[in-house]
C-alpha cells in the first residue's frame, strides 16, 4: 500500500495491526467467546456492546463499549498514535475501536451522560468522517 505524505503537517493515519486469530473466530464463535480468548480485540467488545444495546441492556452495552474503547486506545498508542489524528474506517482492524467509540457514545446518551455522549461522537468524527457517517445513523 502506498502512503502519501500529509502536506498539512498533521499526524499520519494510524492503522492497527490485524489480529488474525481473533478475526478467524468471527462468525464461528460468540462475541463473548472471542472476547474471552482475545480480550484486547476491540471488535469483540463492539459486538457485545451492539448486541446488548439492541437488546435494551444499556448498562451492559456501556460497560462492553468502555472496555473495547480502552483496549483500542491501548492498541492505538502501541501503534504510534499520539492522542489525535486520523484512524481510518477503511482499514478494517480499526473498525472495532471505532465501533466501540460509537457504541459508547450511544449508551452514554441513553444513560444521560451528555458530555461523554457529545465527546465520543466528536472523537469519532475527528478520527474518521467515514466511520462517523456509517455509525451515527
Amino acid at each position: 500500500m502506498e502512503t502519501h505524505k500529509n502536506l498539512l503537517g498533521g499526524p499520519a493515519p494510524t492503522q492497527l495491526p490485524e489480529n488474525e486469530a481473533a478475526r478467524a473466530m468471527v462468525g464461528t464463535s460468540t462475541p463473548a467467546q472471542i472476547a474471552a480468548a482475545h480480550p484486547t480485540y476491540s471488535l469483540a467488545w463492539a459486538l457485545l456492546a451492539e448486541d446488548a444495546f439492541a437488546g435494551g441492556r444499556v448498562i451492559e452495552s456501556y460497560a462492553y463499549a468502555r472496555t473495547g474503547y480502552h483496549r483500542g486506545l491501548d492498541a492505538l498508542r502501541r501503534s504510534g498514535w499520539k492522542g489525535h489524528g486520523p484512524v481510518p474506517w477503511s482499514h478494517e482492524p480499526n473498525q472495532g475501536f471505532l465501533r466501540c467509540l460509537a457504541a459508547l457514545a450511544r449508551a452514554a446518551g441513553e444513560i444521560g451522560e451528555k458530555e461523554e455522549h457529545e465527546r465520543c461522537w466528536q472523537f469519532l468524527r475527528d478520527s474518521s468522517d467515514e466511520a462517523y457517517e456509517q455509525l451515527k445513523s
